[in-house]
């Protein structure tokens, strides 16, 4: 009897011991308010919503302010967030109405009030800044409001206006805190998003904690975060392997995500269909060497995808032929049909025909930050130098300088990025080929802008698909640019973190309030 009564006391003992330690194991209530640490090398160019069209800066913005409307995961038509409805008045189109919430607050204490939101996009629009996202909005006439009603009157149909007031163009700012004929300067934010921007330190982190205030589309506003910038993917990479990170997002390099096994029980990697694309563009105003459309044309007969997918990205990116993306209404193929596979014969003969004198000198300008980016590049050098017909000078800028400098063209060609502002196919048309694009190469054409407006006419987007491969096989002819390949979107957390798999979608929107500890 002595010996069994021993053995169980002594079972219980381990039991106690087990269970003491488990409990220790398991994070606390503090424990699980620490903060989230996310990395990623995007950048915000602005703090202010009128100041920046980049994937950085809206990502942030889609955490500390709110805009009329905003995107569930998965959904391709806004739900109202700042608003308690909008719609459509009439059939035309053109007049689009919403009603303000009565309960909302800026970060600051202060009312948002419908003359907030009238203001916050007549300025944008007035301001006008080169990387600024004004360029959403060509056919907005004015803004009216009468209580907490705003209307907006357009002067030309557009079935894509909800969506892109969904975006972080949208951004509402306090007509009080914010001046009207230019951008806010320093490192505070007065919004009323799901968070508070608590610290920001330009480049280095932005520390976010959860909005008490908030109200609107989100129903739990989450954990504290704090975001980690880096210039370059191996510094993130660097991170990320020393431990310093629970979540990365945008952009590890190639290598390391070609070696991501998402059956490793310390990870939890979400891999993602996107319509996270890349371009060389053309700087086609009159002194460029690719004002000639032959000459674009020629840069178009000779490249060649297949070693940037193999060699450069090591198969995390898929070679495109269009302007718009694979799974995207409208999507083909004119980059192949028209330039199936590198000929130099074909590029000698349109040199010749646009009477260029070869090698053609031009440079190519990228965005600092990516050692794929200079792979890619030196690639297409290399390609383009291969017979003879170019001679590449290669540009790596610092992004912030870089967008500055395309923009008033100062290269005769560069290559970016391009992510969808809004789940449609016009987020690839308007603001990439259309006049006064935000890619600011000079390129303007009637027959584009006629066919882009076509394709805003219609509520059924599905009826848009003819117009938008017409529109592609125009590109494909003009070449204002070229389309090189679309990615998908990779996020990678601790197996600790919980909603990594919500983070992204393929729009502007970076939901960080999805992230918690499990």
């Amino acid at each position: 009897m002595r010996s069994i009564r021993v053995r169980i006391l002594a079972l219980l003992a381990v039991l106690v011991i087990a269970g003491v330690v488990a409990w220790q194991l398991l994070p606390s209530d503090e424990a699980k308010n620490d903060p989230i640490s996310v990395g990623t090398t995007d950048e915000v160019t602005s703090l202010d919503p009128a100041g920046a069209y980049d994937v950085g800066s809206w990502a942030l913005y889609s955490n500390v302010y709110q805009s009329l409307l905003t995107f569930k995961p998965g959904a391709t038509v806004p739900e109202p967030d700042a608003a308690e409805s909008c719609q459509f008045i009439g059939q035309k189109l053109q007049t689009y109405q919403c009603r303000l919430r009565d309960d909302l607050h800026f970060s600051n204490g202060r009312e948002i009030t419908a003359a907030d939101v009238k203001f916050s996009i007549e300025r944008m629009i007035k301001i006008k800044t080169d990387v600024g996202p004004w360029v959403l909005f060509p056919s907005l006439k004015n803004v009216v409001t009468e209580g907490r009603t705003i209307t907006f009157n357009l002067s030309s149909r557009d079935a894509t206006f909800p969506q892109k007031l969904a975006t972080g163009a949208g951004s509402i700012v306090d007509r009080e805190s914010y001046p009207a004929d230019k951008l806010r300067a320093g490192n505070t934010v007065d919004g009323s998003g799901p968070y508070l921007l608590k610290t920001y330190r330009p480049g280095r982190l932005a520390e976010l904690v959860p909005n008490p205030q908030y109200k609107g589309a989100v129903k739990k506003t989450g954990v504290p975060v704090t975001v980690h910038y880096y210039k370059e993917s191996e510094e993130l990479l660097a991170a990320w392997k020393g431990g310093e990170l629970e979540v990365t997002h945008r952009q590890l390099p190639p290598s390391a995500l070609a070696e991501l096994n998402p059956g490793d029980p310390d990870l939890r990697v979400t891999e993602a269909d996107s319509a996270d694309i890349r371009f060389l563009v053309f700087n086609v105003r009159p002194d460029s060497p690719f004002a000639d459309k032959k000459v674009r044309q020629a840069v178009a007969s000779v490249l060649d995808r297949g070693p940037l997918v193999t060699d450069v990205y090591q198969g995390t990116v898929e070679p495109l032929y269009s302007l718009i993306p694979q799974g995207v209404i409208g999507h083909s193929t004119p980059f192949f049909d028209a330039y199936p596979s590198p000929d130099s014969e074909r590029a000698k003969k349109l040199l010749q025909d646009a009477g260029a004198q070869t090698p053609v000198a031009i440079t190519i300008a990228y965005g600092r930050g990516n050692e794929a980016s200079v792979k890619e590049s030196a690639e297409i050098r290399r390609q383009l130098e291969k017979e003879g017909l170019f001679k590449v000078t290669l540009k790596s800028v610092e992004w912030q300088r870089f967008q500055k400098e395309y923009a008033a063209g100062k290269y005769d060609a560069y290559a970016i990025g391009w992510f969808p502002d809004y789940p449609d196919p016009d987020t690839f048309s308007q603001p990439l080929v259309g006049s006064q694009n935000s890619l600011h190469n000079g390129y303007s054409s009637k027959k584009m802008d006629s066919l882009i407006s076509s394709t805003l006419q219609y509520g059924d987007r599905g009826r848009t698909s003819s117009d938008y491969k017409e529109l592609q096989a125009l590109v494909g002819d003009d070449v204002p640019l070229v389309p090189l390949w679309q990615k998908k979107d990779y996020v990678v957390s601790k197996t600790a973190v919980s909603g990594s798999q919500y983070l992204s979608n393929g729009t502007g929107i970076w939901r960080l309030w999805e992230l918690g500890r499990i």
